[in-house]
């Protein structure tokens, strides 16, 4: 079953931002077993998450490797000046058919 998840921020719930950027890092490297898992939306603050300096870089780049396909909103990246260090910089159309190729979407 298509799975994709989306990351409309850069943190994993809400409330103390450390602890959700941990709990994210753990998300991710578990997602990695995921066999349906085909794509990752991002959007929002979540576009920091594939900075070169995200604390989770290490995590995408295994996903995207795997064949995951990491799709960042091209304005979110624009808004926050962020150069994507892994995946593909989309616009809202993209962002659409991914999510409506999904069986199964998954927003954190």
């Amino acid at each position: 079953m298509r799975t994709a998840v989306v990351l409309n921020q850069d943190q994993m719930g809400h409330g103390d931002r450390a602890l959700g950027q941990r709990i994210l890092g753990t998300f991710l490297r578990k997602a990695i077993a995921l066999r349906d898992l085909d794509a990752i939306v991002l959007f929002n603050s979540g576009v920091r998450l594939v900075a070169a300096d995200s604390p989770v870089l290490a995590e995408l780049t295994l996903l995207h490797e795997r064949g995951v396909d990491l799709v960042p909103c091209g304005t979110c990246l624009e808004h926050f000046q962020v150069k994507p260090a892994v995946g593909r910089v989309s616009d809202m159309d993209t962002l659409l058919r991914e999510l409506d190729a999904a069986a199964k979407v998954i927003t954190l």
